[in-house]
C-alpha cells in the first residue's frame, strides 16, 4: 500500500530513519535507506539512499551517499553519486564530488567542486592545445636603476 506512490528520495524498502538533535555519534555508520540526521556526528557516513542533514546537525567527517540534501553544518568532504543540495542556512567546508551540485541563496560553501566527466568538457580538453611556454620562462631578477639628480 505505501510503496504505490514512492517519492524520489525513498528507497525500495520504504524505510525512513530520523536521528534527533539530542544524539551524538562518533565512528563509521552505514545506512541503506533514507536518513534524516539532526544530530552531531564525527567520522564517516556511508548512505546508499538519500541523506537529509537537518538544520541542527553538525557533521565533522566524510560523507558518501547517493543524494545529500543539507540545511546543517558539514566540515568534511562530501561525495554523492546523484546530487548534492545545500539549502539555507547550510554551511559546507570541504570538497564536493557529484555530477549535480546546487546551492540555495543563504547557504555557504568553501571548497572545491568536482562534477566528473562531461562530453562537452572532454571534447574541449581533447581539441584545446595550449602552447608550452615553460622553456621561455627565466627567473626574474630585480634591476636597480639609478637616476641622475639634476643640480
Amino acid at each position: 500500500m505505501w510503496d504505490k506512490k514512492r517519492g524520489d528520495g525513498e528507497s525500495d524498502n520504504g524505510h525512513f530513519t530520523v536521528l534527533g538533535k539530542d544524539v551524538t555519534f562518533k565512528g563509521v555508520v552505514h545506512f541503506h535507506s533514507t536518513v534524516q540526521l539532526d544530530s552531531a556526528f564525527e567520522g564517516e557516513i556511508h548512505a546508499k539512499g538519500m541523506l537529509v542533514i537537518g538544520e541542527n546537525a553538525v557533521i565533522r567527517g566524510s560523507i558518501i551517499a547517493e543524494t545529500v540534501v543539507s540545511r546543517g553544518k558539514i566540515h568534511g568532504n562530501v561525495t554523492a553519486s546523484s546530487k548534492i543540495q545545500l539549502l539555507k542556512p547550510a554551511v559546507l567546508l570541504g570538497d564536493v564530488s557529484s555530477p549535480s551540485f546546487s546551492m540555495e541563496e543563504g547557504a555557504f560553501f568553501k571548497g572545491s567542486i568536482d562534477m566528473g566527466s562531461h562530453p562537452v568538457v572532454d571534447e574541449l580538453q581533447a581539441t584545446m592545445v595550449l602552447p608550452d611556454f615553460s622553456h621561455r620562462l627565466t627567473p626574474v631578477r630585480p634591476v636597480l636603476i639609478e637616476s641622475e639628480r639634476g643640480s
